[in-house]
């Protein structure tokens, strides 16, 4: 699958990010790359091959759901640059401010 340098554009624009054209020709690339490769796994043959649904040799540890007093919120945003409410101010990250 081809990504191409429009596509790395606007996911470089979406996440404010700036690329040169060289960067953008070579993120291209590498990206689709990296999708053929990912895409070759759709190929292989796991004809016999028992499903696999954790690498884990263990069982869930589960623990008791206790609630404990939490951290101080002043303490919290102490070194918060910027706040309302108890809730951190962020620039916003899309152009018309949107609702997320």
């Amino acid at each position: 699958m081809k990504i191409s340098e429009e596509e790395v554009r606007h996911v470089a624009t979406l996440s404010k990010l700036a690329f040169s054209d060289e960067e953008t020709t070579e993120f291209a690339t590498t990206l689709t790359k990296i999708v053929d490769m990912v895409e070759l796994l759709n190929e292989v043959d796991t004809t016999g091959v028992a499903i696999t649904t954790t690498m884990a040799d263990r069982r869930t540890v589960l623990r008791p759901d206790v609630a404990e007093e939490g951290t101080d919120r002043d303490q919290l945003f102490k070194n918060v640059p910027e706040a309302k409410d108890y809730y951190i101010k962020v620039p916003a990250i899309l152009d018309d401010g949107g609702d997320a």
